[in-house]
């Protein structure tokens, strides 16, 4: 009955369309598309929408001085500012050097060696550098601090001796400069100084050659005299072995 029906109503049979799947050889490079035809792409740009545009800050059109000048002022850095002066006005020998790739390991032992010896290894940026000594006497040593670096302080100026000896174990650490006695000394004047004796030995060598001189100058002063005398004394033998031979002859 259900065939018959199927038959004499050709509406109640259902067909499945025919399908074809076809495959592209070629693969879809989704990052760079293919360019549309010439009317889609003018679709394409007549579609898109505009967005308005939002303010432009008006730092971006200032240079880099003019933004650099209208930073705040750190309060922080003018008392490290403050500590770096002090450190400079209360020391007698002041270590520059230039600082080249170094662990913090490293940098911690020879804190540590310069520390026994009274020496205080410190390293500050170069803003805060400038600060501590723009307008004072040690403006000087602004040109070597262009790149990394530390400074080294000492209360004691004789102490040069014994930091030239531990650093040389360091070549990461290179002397550029020093300042020895409120005095600007280059790499080699601080190498000539620390081969300088004591103030102990040098008072010895001028307390010796005072004495020298003294002693020549006395020597000097008794020399006419000497010579008289000698001549006096070889003068009253030659008389007396004279008087002795006309007395043996007489008898």
């Amino acid at each position: 009955m259900a065939n018959v029906m199927q038959r004499s109503l050709p509406l109640a049979s259902t067909r499945s369309p025919v399908l074809q799947f076809l495959r592209f050889r070629g693969k879809i490079n989704i990052q760079r598309p293919k360019e549309p035809h010439y009317e889609r792409a003018r679709v394409i740009a007549v579609t898109q929408p505009k967005y308005p545009e939002l303010p432009k800050a008006r730092s971006c059109f200032k240079t880099r001085a003019e933004r650099t000048q209208e930073q705040l002022v750190n309060p922080y850095n003018e008392i490290i500012a403050r500590e770096v002066r002090n450190w400079l006005n209360h020391s007698q020998l002041v270590a520059i050097f230039h600082m080249n790739s170094i662990s913090s390991e490293e940098v911690f032992r020879v804190r540590v060696q310069l520390h026994k010896q009274n020496l205080h290894l410190k390293s500050y940026g170069r803003q805060i550098i400038s600060q501590a000594v723009t307008g004072t006497q040690y403006e000087a040593i602004m040109p070597l601090f262009h790149s990394n670096h530390c400074i080294v302080f000492s209360p004691n100026q004789q102490q040069i001796g014994q930091l030239l000896k531990i650093t040389r174990r360091v070549p990461q650490m290179v002397l550029l400069g020093g300042i020895v006695e409120q005095t600007l000394l280059s790499r080699n004047e601080l190498v000539a100084y620390a081969q300088m004796p004591g103030l102990q030995g040098a008072q010895a060598q001028l307390v010796q050659t005072l004495n020298l001189a003294a002693g020549q100058l006395v020597q000097h002063l008794q020399a006419h005299q000497g010579n008289l005398v000698q001549v006096l004394d070889v003068h009253a033998k030659g008389t007396g072995s004279g008087n002795s031979t006309e007395t043996t002859d007489e008898s």
